[in-house]
């Protein structure tokens, strides 16, 4: 994907004028995708609990829809490792999902170039979301529901039920499989906004698709019970972490109660705080703290700053 260069207005400062201190944008991704591995791991944990559910206990592999979705699954994979892969059709799709997303944005596209060796667009906007879509948005998936949907408001559809569900299959492997084979040909799409938050942003967006498909397919699973599974995980993560939060500052001399504190926010009841010193004051707090040393402080020249790269 290619962007039209455009002239950047450039403007004066004043004389002895400090400049104004700017973060890389790469280096916030980061931090988010630091924030977001917690979500991943929530989200597989609360995914494949309800798939366990769902197959084994309420028997969705005992419906026709799972066994044609997997069987179309199984021929895609069996097309893909044994056969000439289909690259143009991928490539297709790839750029005509950046497309979509480009106008769904509000840009414009200028170009469209599409061969078996690779292809681009030119356009006039760009962000993460446009240049990571062909990476999370199965493009030919969603158009065999379409087409479904649209027929069954001029035909009866239903005996065609299974055929999509097959199609869904194929389609979905056909996304999947060639996601994960073109993400380590050093693709720009990711590399421009940074690849460690790429491959986290791509991991959630692929999972929350599979769990809404996964609701969708499953009767005995509603949006509803997934996102209590989901907050149940997510207080246990929690209290996971205070329980952490206390062995290291028990360590410290300091017994602060975490597990609790966080768990609140997501339901449980709230304990009292432990301070240490006979009266459990503020100050026997700060006290014990400034009895230890803490690696990584911070250096104390007035006249430090960060240094950032030009």
């Amino acid at each position: 994907m290619k962007v039209v260069p455009y002239v950047v207005p450039t403007t004066r400062r004043a004389p002895g004028r400090p400049m104004p201190l700017t973060v890389p944008t790469r280096w916030v991704k980061n931090i988010i995708a630091l924030f977001l591995l917690p979500w991943c791991a929530i989200l597989t944990q609360t995914f494949f609990t309800a798939f366990t559910r769902a197959t084994i206990h309420q028997q969705l592999w005992a419906g026709a829809e799972f066994w044609f979705f997997t069987l179309g699954a199984v021929l895609w994979l069996i097309a893909f490792f044994g056969l000439p892969r289909p690259v143009i059709i991928y490539v297709f799709g790839h750029e005509l999902t950046h497309v979509l997303w480009v106008w769904l944005m509000g840009g414009r596209v200028s170009k469209f170039r599409v061969s078996g060796e690779g292809g681009h667009i030119v356009t006039n906007r760009t962000n993460f979301l446009i240049a990571l879509a062909p990476y999370f948005f199965p493009l030919y998936s969603l158009l065999a529901i379409a087409v479904y949907g649209i027929a069954s408001l001029f035909f009866n559809v239903a005996p065609y039920g299974q055929l999509l569900y097959a199609t869904l299959g194929v389609t979905w492997a056909f996304h999947l499989t060639f996601t994960c084979w073109m993400i380590p040909k050093n693709q720009t799409d990711l590399s421009d906004h940074g690849t460690f938050f790429s491959l986290v942003f791509i991991y959630v967006m692929n999972l929350l698709l599979l769990s809404a498909l996964l609701v969708i397919a499953s009767p005995q699973i509603t949006f509803a019970s997934f996102a209590a599974d989901l907050v149940a995980n997510l207080r246990s993560f929690s209290e996971w972490v205070g329980e952490l939060l206390n062995q290291f500052t028990a360590g410290h001399g300091v017994a602060v109660e975490f597990a609790g504190s966080i768990g609140l926010l997501f339901g449980g009841h709230r304990p009292p705080l432990q301070f240490p010193g006979s009266a459990g004051s503020l100050p026997a707090v700060f006290g014990s703290l400034a009895k230890h040393d803490f690696v990584g402080k911070l250096p104390t020249n007035a006249g430090w700053q960060p240094a950032l790269p030009k």
